[in-house]
C-alpha cells in the first residue's frame, strides 16, 4: 500500500512538472543596430558604397577579395571605419539563397557607389559623449576616430 501511494505521488508530481515550458532566446538572424528599420524576413543587405553584402542570418559581411568572395564578421581593412549607420543599405527583399553575389553585376550597376534611395532610419541609435544622436561608431559599436567620415 505504501508503494502504491509513492507511485501515485510520483505520477502526480511528474504530471505537474511535465507541463513546464522552457524558453530559449537565440539571436540568430537578428538585424544589426545599423540596419534599416521596418523590415522583416530579410536575409541580406547590399552596401553600395563598399560593394559588399551583409548576411543577417550569419552576422557576416560578404565581399570580393583576391578573386573570391570572403565571408567575415569584419569588413576588409580599407573599410574598417566605414560608417554603417549613415551608409545606404539596399534591402534585398526577394533573395533568400546563400550567394547574393550571383547578382553582383546587377547590384553594382543598379546600386552604384553613392547610391541613395528612400531615406532610411536605422534600428538602433548611438549617443556620443556630447549627447547627440550622431552615429560615429564602426560596425562593432566602437567610436570612430575619424568622427564618422567615410574612409576609402
Amino acid at each position: 500500500m505504501k508503494t502504491l501511494k509513492l507511485i501515485i505521488a510520483a505520477l502526480i508530481l511528474f504530471s505537474t512538472t511535465s507541463h513546464a515550458q522552457v524558453s530559449v532566446n537565440v539571436n540568430i538572424g537578428t538585424p544589426p543596430a545599423w540596419g534599416p528599420a521596418g523590415y522583416t524576413n530579410i536575409d541580406y543587405y547590399y552596401l553600395p558604397d563598399i560593394q559588399s553584402y551583409y548576411d543577417i542570418r550569419l552576422s557576416q559581411f560578404i565581399y570580393f577579395n583576391n578573386g573570391r568572395w570572403i565571408h567575415s564578421r569584419y569588413l576588409p581593412g580599407p573599410y574598417r571605419h566605414y560608417d554603417l549607420y549613415h551608409g545606404y543599405k539596399v534591402v534585398l527583399n526577394g533573395y533568400h539563397g546563400k550567394a547574393p553575389y550571383k547578382y553582383f553585376k546587377y547590384h553594382k550597376t543598379k546600386y552604384y557607389k553613392g547610391y541613395k534611395g528612400k531615406p532610411q532610419k536605422t534600428i538602433g541609435h548611438y549617443h556620443n559623449s556630447h549627447g547627440s544622436n550622431k552615429h560615429n561608431n564602426d560596425h562593432w559599436g566602437n567610436k570612430n576616430v575619424n568622427n564618422g567620415h567615410k574612409k576609402h
